[in-house]
């Protein structure tokens, strides 16, 4: 936020000051305001009023310190803003004799900035407090036995120690121990996720029960927690359009203020022949009423906000153009498997061939996939254990996106993927046609297996919808998305059963990831704006085609969150409505922001011009504006 104000020159936008800066500017605005009370008391109550002038000024004096350092600065740069207009409104004033208000206005002015800095320090720092997460301390064991070293000190490799109910201070993976390890404070997941030897742990969650030894694989600073806290704070760098709207309009607004003040001050005067002094006044109220400090910070402190409430909840949004984007949003693509459904396949079919037994037909096909992390790798390298089948490992192992994967076993090379990468390669035959056929009339994804070129056999698969995915694709329409769809590349019949089971509006099947990128430009092109619901690599082509791409299952994945424009730190589906309604949240915010500024700026600009609003008015409608433009704003940090 401090990058925008100063492009748009709006001191309310400024970083707080170091702390001792702080203390120093709240020391003066106290003596500023002491000053006005004991003169106000000698003016008001006293028969000795003169006494209270030259402390009015030293009132004035005292308040003005820090508007003229930053007003100097602004001018330096040749930017105009409200500490400029601020002390050319006092100066006006104590030239025209009128102490009294010159020394109220710089006070109450001094006091509103000092805070609405505090104000607006608190939503940025909502987003920095996630490094708390996070101990500083952390318990390692090495040669020499276990002690506690400072987190920046620890090393990847490093063996760390977790006992019960502490926070974890650094990613690893779990090398003894097991135990149930809250992620809320990152993923906002709901329930304890069970951790045993092997799996992985994240910096800023919480043990559980049990005790672990961990094995460091980041340091702190390329820890997920640190990523996500960059991400979250750069995101603010990335203006939604309405930002860069209000941005365009202040570099001409306020020029254009203290042009109509000079014209308000000298036109009445020398046209008219009506009084200076009176009209000078005038001009000087306009100076501060008109000042677009409200409607320069509706935009940021509400991004910033939201922002902050998405990553509280495990949703990182890589900035407010992407929160716009999404509120727009009319059709919403999902992926099927890992997305919608489980992702957790399982092997429900094996029709070997030509003499080949089930087991023959299994270990080939695992043993080409053991080096595959895909849901069907996982599936059959599972049914392969259960068997207690020996793998042997492969070699030349290469992925052929969207259609399988080959590489060679011995020495035979093998081949596991879907019919269309053997249709595509002529090697189909009619018995493996029909067996495929047969896989899909179960509602199974056939899955063929080759050896040096030919089919010996059929794999079928089989994944079922995530809980509450259905639920998901109903909120989505309740929402206002006229379209939900599901972009896969499993077969026809298992794709339909799925989307039947969740009640999409369409299903498109048999999608290579270029294939992807075509259907998300048919759909925006025949419906709107659409966002794409992905979770892997796969799916990056058409992530990045789409309107929004939102990435499922985040945590961890370097490539998921840096390619992203949103992603989800874990498998939620019901993250997706979520973001939807934060994103609509935002919008509505920012434009209720930006019509309250406005609104209550035209009223007071007539009251100044008409004589009705005094100096101290005016400062209380523009520092009251800037208050309600934060109050409203950062109520986005709580949204659910």
């Amino acid at each position: 936020m401090a990058a925008h104000a100063d492009h748009i020159g709006c001191a309310h936008c400024e970083d707080e000051p170091k702390p001792t800066g702080a203390r120093i500017r709240g020391w003066f605005t106290a003596i500023a305001a002491a000053l006005v009370v004991v003169a106000c008391g000698l003016s008001w109550f006293t028969p000795f009023p003169d006494w209270s002038v030259p402390i009015f000024i030293a009132a004035a004096l005292a308040g003005s310190v820090f508007p003229a350092e930053r007003a100097w600065k602004s001018i330096k740069r040749g930017a105009l803003d409200i500490n400029v207009l601020m002390i050319i409104a006092v100066a006006g004033a104590i030239g025209i004799r009128e102490y009294e208000e010159a020394a109220m206005v710089v006070s109450l002015f001094a006091a509103a900035q000092w805070l609405e800095a505090h104000s607006l320090d608190r939503a940025r720092k909502a987003i920095g407090t996630l490094l708390d997460l996070a101990p500083s301390l952390v318990l390692v064991r090495d040669a020499g036995g276990d002690r506690s070293i400072a987190i920046e000190q620890v090393l990847p490799g490093a063996l760390m120690i977790v006992k019960p109910g502490e926070k974890i201070a650094l990613d690893g993976i779990v090398r003894s121990g097991r135990s149930d390890v809250n992620q809320a404070p990152i993923t906002g997941e709901s329930l304890p996720i069970e951790k045993l030897e092997g799996d992985e742990v994240f910096a800023g969650t919480i043990n559980g029960h049990g005790a672990m030894t961990v094995a460091v694989t980041r340091r702190r600073a390329d820890s997920t927690l640190a990523r996500i806290v960059h991400l979250v704070e750069s995101a603010q760098a990335k203006r939604a359009p309405m930002q860069q709207f209000i941005d365009r309009f202040a570099a001409w607004y306020t020029p254009a203020v203290v042009m109509l003040a000079l014209l308000v001050a000298t036109v009445p005067v020398l046209v008219l022949g009506l009084p200076f002094d009176i009209w000078l006044y005038r001009s000087l109220v306009l100076l501060v009423v008109a000042c677009p400090c409200a409607l320069v910070i509706s935009t940021p402190v509400s991004i910033v906000s939201a922002l902050a409430g998405a990553a509280r909840q495990g949703v990182l949004v890589k900035g407010g153009i992407h929160l716009e984007r999404l509120a727009g949003v009319r059709v919403v693509a999902f992926d099927k498997t890992g997305t919608v459904t489980t992702g957790r396949l399982t092997l429900d079919a094996i029709h070997p061939l030509d003499g080949h037994t089930a087991d023959d037909l299994l270990t080939l096909a695992a043993s080409i996939e053991s080096q595959s992390e895909h849901p069907i790798a996982q599936a059959i390298l599972n049914a392969a254990h259960e068997r207690l089948i020996q793998l042997t490992a492969p070699a030349n192992v290469r992925a052929l996106p969207g259609l399988g994967v080959e590489g060679t076993v011995g020495s035979v090379t093998i081949a596991c993927g879907t019919p269309r990468l053997f249709a595509e390669r002529g090697a189909m035959t009619p018995v493996i046609g029909r067996l495929a056929q047969q896989v899909v009339d179960e509602g199974l994804s056939p899955i063929v297996v080759a050896r040096n070129g030919v089919p010996i056999g059929v794999l079928g698969v089989k994944d079922r919808p995530k809980a509450g995915a259905a639920q998901v694709v109903s909120d989505l329409r309740a929402q206002g998305v006229s379209r939900v769809a599901m972009i896969t590349g499993d077969h026809d019949a298992a794709a339909r059963a799925t989307g039947s089971q969740l009640g999409v509006d369409e299903v498109r099947s048999g999608q290579l990831p270029a294939d992807k990128v075509t259907a998300v430009e048919n759909l925006r092109h025949a419906h709107g704006a659409i966002a794409m619901v992905g979770d892997g690599v796969n799916d990056a082509p058409a992530l990045a085609a789409a309107d929004v791409g939102i990435v499922m299952g985040a945590m961890g994945s370097d490539a998921a969150l840096e390619t992203a424009d949103i992603a989800l730190m874990t498998d939620e589906l019901p993250k997706v409505p979520y973001t939807i309604r934060l994103s609509r949240a935002t919008l509505a915010n920012i434009r209720v922001n930006v019509a309250l500024s406005i609104g209550l700026k035209v009223a007071f600009v007539v009251l100044a011009v008409a004589g009705v609003a005094t100096l101290w008015m005016a400062v209380l409608a523009d520092t009251g504006a800037s208050a309600l433009v934060v109050a409203n704003a950062v109520r986005l940090r709580r949204f659910t």
